[in-house]
């Protein structure tokens, strides 16, 4: 196979053109292209008055395919071999079924390679299927009344369900290509198998999370939902077994493989690892606040006179900066046409996170602004110090807006100036709980608040109108990762044989699509070994 790069068309052309530049790229008749797939497609808008598609392009011909490749002499050809998941040999003699705790991105993942290897695994989420899910968040947005169990962290698909379902990856690796083509296969659009940028929206992410368990379920696998995992059992260092809960009952599951796919929410799941002797340390996380401006600015500010082009729909950005100190700012998750989410799943604190619907056609743009917290910066060398920071941030600020899950917010051009905001501009701000207007320095640490004032002077001269007055600033975004890393060995299990630390919550990803690849790597852990 054939891969051509940096293929180029105008907004008005049609992709079916890409057949003929292709063959023009190749010095070939276009008759002799048998067929051709779009490996990526990215929108190039570096030149405001030139914003154009450009796209890589796998082509399979009928000539010979070193000769042609030779013959056209060009940087932007190279043969290439399709991308083929193969599932590892699988090693083990164990006659337990392995378990898998969490049924997020990392836990899904986990789970059905296992299933698809002919292990049939048994999945415990503590959360409820994602249709019921659903009308427990819907629930606590409308009355405020949260459900520690079934809420935006908790449930069926993980935190990544109330979400952009952002498909980007800052990561390296081949399992990549198997997470699209599963997620593909399971109703995700097809764009996000070749899309820069791909998201899935979370409307469509409840109808994959939906068809993944089910086709789990189809090789043999269970996935036990409400069940919360309550006591790993151990003996002379290994794992022998579980404990989970279910309704208020108690049950014992003997079982010799266990994957913590558990989420950055867990805390209780992760303070009992602790108290049992699991090694875990500190691990830098970020803080900040959810950012909001109209859709439209960001549109202009990217796209120029090319802003309402029908084919490029909402545009996004994304940004970071050194301010004060060398304490790094960035953007994180932008949500192009979402919405900002009331993302509690604890008693009497405030979280928020952004998520977008397929179509991201919403009034406003909203995105994380986010400052790294180093362990230095920890209340104290305790291993769970992150957690229990994290905590008190966020109960400082359901204190501090009225303690009513209301989320704490404060206009942009206040915020600069350290001011209470009074009243609102022209951004409404989305969060569907309400806001209450404050000054964000009363519930966010000092310096995680002047290097965000610092950042957003900074970030304005990269894309401009972000320091708007008007735009809105809700806090805090504290769960963009964990803040905890479970220690794991080469063989991924950690200081208790047989148990796998997985994904976000255990420290080894950041996003639906690193926890997804962690998950198949746990997984493949689990087959290599002979026991």
């Amino acid at each position: 196979m054939i891969r051509i790069n940096e293929i180029r068309l105008s907004l008005d052309e049609d992709e079916s053109l890409l057949k003929s530049k292709a063959a023009k790229v190749l010095k070939i008749n276009e008759k002799y292209i048998d067929s051709y797939t779009i490996y990526k497609k990215s929108v190039d808008a570096r030149k405001k008055d030139d914003v154009h598609f450009t796209y890589s392009v796998d082509v399979i011909i009928s000539l010979d395919e070193n000769q042609i490749t030779q013959k056209c002499k060009s940087s932007k050809v190279q043969l290439v071999k399709p991308y083929k998941y193969e599932m590892p040999e699988n090693k083990r003699v164990s006659n337990f079924r392995p378990v898998v705790v969490g049924f997020g991105p990392a836990g899904m993942f986990a789970g059905l390679i296992l299933a698809q290897a002919g292990l049939k695994p048994i999945i415990l989420e503590r959360g409820k299927d994602v249709d019921t899910r659903q009308k427990d968040v819907n629930k606590f947005w409308k009355t405020r009344e949260l459900n520690e169990e079934s809420n935006v962290q908790f449930g069926e698909g993980g935190a990544g369900t109330f979400s952009d379902g952002k498909l980007t990856t800052g990561i390296k690796s081949p399992y990549i290509k198997k997470v699209l083509e599963e997620l593909y296969e399971a109703g995700a659009p097809e764009e996000i198998l070749y899309s820069s940028k791909p998201h899935i929206g979370t409307d469509r992410l409840t109808v994959v999370v939906k068809n993944i368990r089910k086709k789990i379920e189809s090789l043999g696998g269970e996935v036990r939902l409400e069940c919360k995992l309550e006591k790993i059992i151990k003996a002379n260092g290994f794992v022998h077994g579980i404990t989970y809960s279910k309704n208020g009952e108690f049950y014992d599951m003997e079982c010799d493989s266990v994957i913590m796919a558990i989420g950055h929410s867990a805390r209780d799941t992760v303070e009992m690892m602790y108290n049992m002797g699991v090694e875990i340390i500190q691990k830098p996380f970020s803080v900040g606040a959810r950012i909001e401006h109209p859709q439209r600015l960001i549109n202009e500010a990217q796209y120029g006179r090319f802003a309402s082009h029908p084919k490029l729909g909402a545009a996004d950005y994304k940004l970071a900066c050194h301010g004060l100190h060398e304490r790094g700012a960035y953007t994180f998750c932008m949500c192009p046409g979402g919405t900002v989410v009331a993302a509690a799943s604890e008693k009497e604190g405030v979280i928020v996170n952004g998520m977008s619907s397929l179509a991201r056609d919403g009034e406003n743009a909203n995105s994380a602004l986010l400052v790294g917290i180093e362990p230095k910066d920890f209340p104290s060398d305790h291993p769970l110090a992150g957690i229990y920071y994290q905590r008190e941030i966020e109960h400082s600020a359901y204190v501090l807006a009225g303690s009513n899950y209301s989320a704490p917010a404060q206009l942009v051009g206040d915020f600069l100036n350290g001011i209470e905001s009074k009243e609102l501009g022209n951004v409404k701000p989305t969060c569907p709980t309400g806001v209450t207007l404050t000054n964000l320095d009363e519930c966010l640490p000092q310096r995680v608040c002047a290097t965000m004032k610092s950042a957003i002077v900074e970030m304005d001269k990269k894309l401009k109108g972000f320091n708007l007055y008007d735009a809105v600033l809700t806090a805090p975004e504290t769960r963009s990762s964990s803040s905890v890393r479970i220690l794991r060995d080469e063989f991924m299990q950690c200081n208790i044989r047989g148990v796998y630390p997985c994904g976000e919550g255990a420290g080894y990803a950041g996003g639906i699509v690193s926890a997804a690849v962690d998950g198949i790597k746990c997984a493949h852990a689990v087959l290599d070994d002979e026991h």
